[in-house]
């Protein structure tokens, strides 16, 4: 499959020259210049933004009131929200509908750590100690100012740069995250996730809660009446292995329904991630890495993960539609997020 067959069958575009003059740079991303914070939006309407800079919840895009409260005794572990409304950054929110409606939340009261599409680790040991960089305790996801943005026809990209701060004060790990949106067409928008997380320091992990619960990719979105979840994963015997997730509803703002499709490249590690879903807070994530494990964070060797979100229109499509979606995503010819920021490139 040629380039050019692979838009007109997934975004109805040909990635091509013409592209240009016919649709000029209809997707870009632009940086405010006072909030820090990066918007990617299709011919002007937003599509998500991408929160660089540390948000307060005063600055929050939809910050609700009383967030800090104490829930039912018998949630131990968010017994106490108030310690975990703390301030944030590098993760999407809004992520925006077909119609225009906002896809994910932030600041929830019922866990206020949550903030859009974000990826992050519950358990982060640095030697013998444990930081949750999920629920923003001990380390921390900061930026370091180091971004490159791309314009174009058919995609907007976001490269930025991050380091995990322990206890806000020492960098033990340098994170790329590359954020990569095409153009919307009749069968919905593309959105490309590229990670790459390099150790700076020596003995550090990472790992699910309990090592068997959520962390990873993490999706948190707003609550849609008629909501539906739905996860997929082959078995090990088929060939190809596809894995892919979605959920769908009436969201807030939205006249119809639409809905938020996750897939997993088949080079992640550990690839399937194990689907984790929460259905009573809209979550449903693909986990790295696998259940029972830690992963080893190891000096001049990047963990990479990638994924595909998939907004589409509509209640859950059929099995035929992300199967050719996973095909084209882990074909060979799908146009790959690089990272331009070298690995051993000193911070500044």
């Amino acid at each position: 499959m040629k380039k050019s067959q692979f838009y007109i069958l997934l975004l109805g575009v040909a990635a091509c020259a013409s592209c240009e003059s016919r649709f000029g740079t209809a997707m870009q991303a632009n940086q405010d210049p006072v909030s820090g914070q990066i918007t990617i939006s299709d011919k002007g309407k937003p599509v998500l933004r991408y929160n660089y800079k540390t948000v307060c919840e005063k600055d929050a895009f939809d910050t609700l009131a009383a967030n800090r409260y104490i829930v039912a005794p018998n949630d131990t572990f968010m017994a106490n929200p108030s310690i975990y409304a703390v301030p944030r950054s590098n993760y999407i929110h809004p992520l925006y509908g077909p119609g225009g409606e906002v896809l994910t939340r932030d600041w929830s009261k019922d866990h206020p750590h949550h903030r859009g599409i974000y990826w992050a680790w519950p358990e982060v040991n640095f030697g013998s100690k444990r930081g949750d960089l999920h629920a923003l305790q001990i380390v921390f996801a900061r930026p370091t100012g180091k971004i490159e943005l791309q314009n174009g026809p058919v995609f907007a990209q976001i490269e930025a740069e991050n380091l995990w701060m322990w206890e806000d004060r020492e960098p033990i790990v340098r994170e790329v995250a590359v954020i990569r949106a095409y153009r919307s067409t009749a069968q919905g928008r593309i959105i490309d996730l590229a990670f790459r997380f390099v150790a700076l320091k020596d003995s550090i992990t990472i790992a699910r809660r309990e090592t068997s619960l959520y962390g990873g990719l993490n999706v948190r979105m707003q609550t849609p009446k008629l909501q539906e979840i739905s996860v997929f994963s082959d078995s090990s015997n088929v060939v190809p292995r596809r894995a892919w997730s979605d959920l769908s509803g009436l969201f807030a703002g939205a006249d119809t329904t639409s809905g938020l499709m996750v897939l997993q490249h088949k080079q992640n590690p550990d690839y399937p991630g194990q689907w984790v879903q929460y259905p009573e807070l809209s979550w449903c994530q693909p986990t790295f890495p696998a259940t029972g494990t830690r992963y080893n964070l190891v000096r001049g060797k990047p963990l990479i993960l990638r994924y595909r979100l998939f907004i589409h229109a509509g209640i859950k499509p059929d099995r035929n539609l992300p199967s050719k979606l996973w095909d084209a995503f882990n074909s060979e010819v799908t146009l790959q997020p690089t990272f331009t920021f070298p690995e051993s490139e000193p911070t500044k």
